[in-house]
């Protein structure tokens, strides 16, 4: 038995130095694994292959054994971790020469932003009624079905309210605003007469989404009422406002439309900016292109503001924004405004 046991000692002592040799050249974390799982390994490392002999030992002999493994087996995890830190800083000591910054090169300029293309429209056709004498105002975008709807001609039964599909917040009562008309009466019941403003702002419709249509979208209302206000005042500004915002020689065309709040009512065409109004893809071969609806505003709208229709009289026009950007840089598809992709944005 003492020749059985000193040969196991012998083992031992063979299987400490050859797993320390092996270890002393391992120069990767894949490599100090393999030699942690074959000598240290719980199932199947030969340490524990070794311990297997100890039930075929005396009583005498499982001690000395016992120790003599758990003395190889604290001498190979200390060296373990040795590696494993000697391995982690060799690999950051690597990072830092590769990563090394030269202090001497010119620093890298800050890419600046810019504005948004539905903003810089908003921007410039605000600017063009501005010079026109117009004053911009915000409105609230959580509206009430009173300013979004009843006091601009709109009762519950009328069927204009079909042509709105509408986000409510408390059904009946308070609403996503579904245009920025609601400002008109606003303005109206807090202002006498004269009054010109220019609303630019967002607008929500519960509608499908398409390359035309958004849920959210942005809408500029304007409004002028005074006394002396007719339907050739209100041609005239709009045909100043396309030729600043498309350029000299613009044409315009207006066409009989209906809204509950204008009366009488137009839709309003500029001649094709892509073809010069001989007709394309774009205008589908009319030479014509829409960009906003316009009227005279309707008296029982100047009544419910306490304006008396006799003495004063107004008109009021309403254009969507992104229809006017897709028309101005030739932009097709109404998604690219809200899809933040930096290679489309960084064009404007």
């Amino acid at each position: 038995m003492i020749g059985q046991l000193e040969d196991l000692l012998e083992q031992l002592d063979a299987l400490r130095a050859r797993a320390i040799a092996e270890l002393a050249p391992i120069d990767s974390s894949a490599a100090l694994d393999e030699w942690d799982v074959r000598y240290l390994g719980r199932n199947r490392g030969e340490l524990k292959n070794t311990s297997a002999v100890m039930p075929r030992l005396t009583k005498e002999e499982r001690p000395v054994v016992g120790q003599k493994i758990n003395t190889v087996k604290a001498e190979l995890e200390r060296q373990l971790t040795a590696k494993r830190e000697a391995l982690k800083q060799q690999a950051l000591q690597q990072a830092l020469e590769q990563e090394r910054v030269d202090v001497t090169l010119p620093g890298r300029a800050i890419t600046s932003g810019h504005m948004h293309p539905l903003s810089q429209i908003i921007l410039e056709v605000t600017h063009i009624f501005v010079n026109m004498g117009f004053h911009v105002v915000q409105g609230l975008e959580v509206e009430t079905d009173y300013h979004n709807f009843q006091a601009l001609n709109i009762p519950a039964d009328h069927p204009a309210r079909d042509m709105q599909d509408t986000f409510w917040v408390n059904p009946g009562q308070i609403l996503l605003r579904t245009h920025t008309s609601p400002m008109q009466v606003r303005t109206m019941k807090q202002t006498r007469p004269p009054v010109r403003i220019v609303v630019p702002g967002k607008v929500y419709r519960n509608e499908a989404i398409d390359a035309s249509h958004e849920a959210m979208f942005h809408q500029i209302e304007g409004l002028l009422v005074d006394e002396a206000c007719t339907m050739a005042d209100l041609k005239g500004c709009l045909e100043r406002f396309a030729q600043e915002l498309f350029g000299d020689g613009r044409q315009l065309r207006f066409r009989g439309s209906y809204f509950p709040f204008t009366e009488p009512s137009a839709e309003v065409d500029i001649d094709c900016i892509m073809c010069d109004g001989k007709g394309c893809r774009v205008c589908k071969y009319s030479g014509w292109l829409e960009i906003l609806g316009c009227g005279m505003v309707h008296p029982k709208l100047l009544r419910e503001v306490g304006y008396d229709p006799k003495t004063y009289r107004g008109f009021a026009f309403g254009m969507g924004v992104e229809r006017i950007a897709m028309l101005k840089y030739g932009i097709g598809e109404i998604r690219l405004f809200s899809a933040n992709d930096l290679r489309f944005l960084r064009q404007f």
